[in-house]
């Protein structure tokens, strides 16, 4: 993971305030959630639309735009359960930049969750994100690509615990993520049962199992 903020194109911004309430239409939001709106959050802002007309980069039925809000905090942080269900009124790709007020200094984290369009709600992956950071941080421009995706693919490579692929697809990262959170989970439940098996031959043969899964692990990053 590499801590990065990036610099929106000004021909990207759209700066339009959301209600909260909005993201209550679509779907089935918990009474729980709903709190964590009214706790977590000071106000949502639709920041900035990456499209083909506003950036000039060919846009697939995968990533047709790429959306950035910004999530003013009232607390230190704001909960993931928020993020996903933005995430899930908002069809396309998105990018969450929350920002906080922390000992008179203003701080922010970008954070997203791989999230290609496709039939039927959005599936929302694990989120991934930056540390906190100053908010007047030095920005970096953004990655080259030759496509929507592509660059959807790059903007949320540096925050996640793989290698982007040359030419890989945003579906094939959502894959590999997944596929990643699947091993580690089973090399932590093979090292749990590792300390305690008392046999020798049993031993063994966990260690062999364990040894194939991290080299697993290793192939998919």
């Amino acid at each position: 993971m590499t801590d990065i903020l990036y610099q929106w194109p000004a021909a990207t911004r759209f700066g339009a305030r959301v209600p909260k309430e909005k993201f209550y239409e679509h779907g089935s939001v918990t009474s729980a959630v709903r709190e964590k709106f009214v706790s977590d959050v000071r106000r949502i802002t639709w920041t900035h639309k990456l499209a083909e007309v506003t950036i000039n980069l060919p846009s697939t039925p995968a990533v047709p735009e790429i959306e950035v809000f910004e999530l003013d905090s009232k607390r230190d942080d704001v909960a993931d359960a928020v993020l996903t269900s933005i995430d899930k009124a908002v069809p396309n790709p998105s990018i969450f930049e929350i920002t906080r007020d922390r000992s008179g200094r203003r701080e922010v984290r970008m954070v997203a969750a791989h999230k290609p369009r496709g039939a039927g709600p959005p599936k929302v992956n694990d989120y991934y994100s930056t540390r906190w950071m100053p908010a007047d941080a030095e920005r970096s421009a953004l990655p080259a690509a030759i496509s929507l995706p592509a660059l959807y693919a790059e903007l949320l490579a540096p925050l996640t615990p793989i290698d982007l692929r040359p030419g890989e697809e945003v579906t094939e990262v959502a894959e590999r993520l997944e596929a990643v959170r699947r091993l580690e989970r089973e090399i932590g439940a093979l090292e749990r049962k590792l300390r305690s098996e008392p046999q020798l031959n049993r031993k063994m043969e966990l260690r062999r199992v364990l040894k194939t899964k991290q080299a697993e692990l290793e192939d998919q990053k």
